[in-house]
């Protein structure tokens, strides 16, 4: 499946926003390690706590789209640069505050603009430009495998920093990581991949916005990815919760998270390997559907550190897996030439849900002590998601001898 990505040149672009997405999405989906100690250095509360950080999913999704139009306007270098300058803020700002606000400001609103201006959208967007179309499916599988690879890394390292260094010296090598990303831009960005001017009959990006939004398999896709982001969202803010609730270690938590990134590598490249091979709207109606089968064994099982690890590993293979096959739609049904923007709007699709899924989680252990309704609410949701992509008008894959192309719409 890797034949398409054995020129360095491709394998070099590939790699290098692998990268950039392995520091921007190590370090975002790191987030929920911090509630219990700040918690604990402030007396915020676990509902406010819970907010801020719902207020980064939302915000990471809603720019998105901007980022992406920014990129595709003017080039995606001056994002990717100011995205880890704004990251590496927000994180070395975060141990100065003393409110919920505050909060607010640096993890919800800072941190999550610049990881998310150095997220998917640019990135997969900036990547495909460069890439042939052959190549795509399996770069794009790669590149998020990237994200995966950063929650594997960073999240067993920043819960073994917090522990020795506290979340505050913590959150400051957390701003180092965003800035010792910068080199690699070079490598995903062509020097003369600066600026794009739309040709006199050229459609306009709120041409192509407003078609996008007319499409019906367009929305069913987003709708799809709301219920994605929900679920991620819940568990990537509040497992270490569930973890404590349990009676188990910090440990636990950080270690869950690290193989639910390790095992999205290898779903990444397998989901991104499918794209050439299957529709990708049955793709994703697979994910969703293994979705449900896995939380309810998980809430059957006993809940020991092997269940945590076990449950781990099966969300893990599709946890962000779903990213190739959704972004793949997206550039059959509307081209390459908006993607970062088009695709970004299906990111603030999935971080709505994600808005969601942080804060309302907060509320149940509040309201309830723990997490029961969210489970629930989880399966549905995932269901759900499961049943809504399968009506997509998608063109079937057809191979031949040298490729895989799509055909019709």
């Amino acid at each position: 499946m890797f034949h398409a990505l054995r020129r360095p040149d491709i394998m070099v672009v590939t790699l290098a926003a692998a990268g950039l997405l392995m520091v921007t999405m190590g370090l975002r989906q790191s987030f929920g390690l911090f509630i219990s100690p700040i918690n604990g250095a402030t007396g915020m509360g676990i509902a406010t706590i819970s907010l801020a950080l719902a207020i980064g999913q939302f915000t990471w999704g809603a720019i998105q789209p901007v980022a992406g139009a920014v990129a595709d306007r003017y080039g995606p270098r001056i994002v990717l640069v100011a995205g880890l300058f704004i990251l590496a803020a927000g994180c070395a700002l975060t141990p100065f505050v003393e409110s919920g606000f505050g909060l607010a400001v640096s993890l919800g609103l800072l941190a999550s603009i610049g990881s998310g201006a150095g997220s998917f959208s640019v990135l997969i967007g900036a990547a495909s430009r460069r890439l042939p179309i052959e190549a795509r499916g399996s770069a794009s599988g790669i590149i998020n495998a990237g994200g995966s690879a950063g929650q594997f890394v960073f999240a067993p390292l920043l819960q073994k920093l917090i522990q020795t260094i506290g979340w505050a010296g913590s959150l400051w090598a957390m701003a180092i990581a965003a800035l010792a990303a910068l080199p690699l831009i070079n490598k995903v960005v062509a020097s003369g991949q600066a600026a794009h001017a739309p040709a006199p009959d050229e459609q306009r990006l709120g041409q192509a916005v407003s078609q996008a939004m007319k499409d019906r398999s367009y929305l069913l896709l987003h709708a799809g990815f709301f219920t994605c982001g929900f679920h991620v969202a819940f568990l990537i803010t509040h497992l270490p919760g569930e973890v404590d609730l349990c009676g188990l270690p910090p440990s636990v938590a950080g270690w869950s998270l690290a193989i639910i990134g390790l095992a999205n590598i290898f779903g990444s490249i397998y989901a991104g390997s499918c794209v050439g091979k299957y529709r990708s709207k049955y793709v994703l109606a697979w994910m969703y559907a293994s979705r449900v089968v896995l939380v309810a064994l998980y809430l059957a099982a006993p809940r020991t550190e092997l269940t945590f690890y076990l449950f781990a590993a099966g969300l893990g293979f599709t946890w962000l897996a779903t990213v190739p096959p959704t972004a793949a739609i997206v550039g059959k049904l509307f081209g390459t030439r908006y993607l970062a923007t088009l695709f970004g709007l299906t990111l603030l699709s999935h971080q709505t849900g994600g808005f969601l899924g942080a804060w309302l989680g907060g509320l149940a252990i509040v309201q309830f002590g723990d997490y029961t309704w969210m489970w629930y609410a989880d399966m549905v949701l995932a269901l759900l998601a499961a049943v809504v992509n399968l009506p997509i008008r998608e063109a079937p894959v057809v191979r031949t001898n040298q490729t895989v192309v799509s055909v019709g719409r």
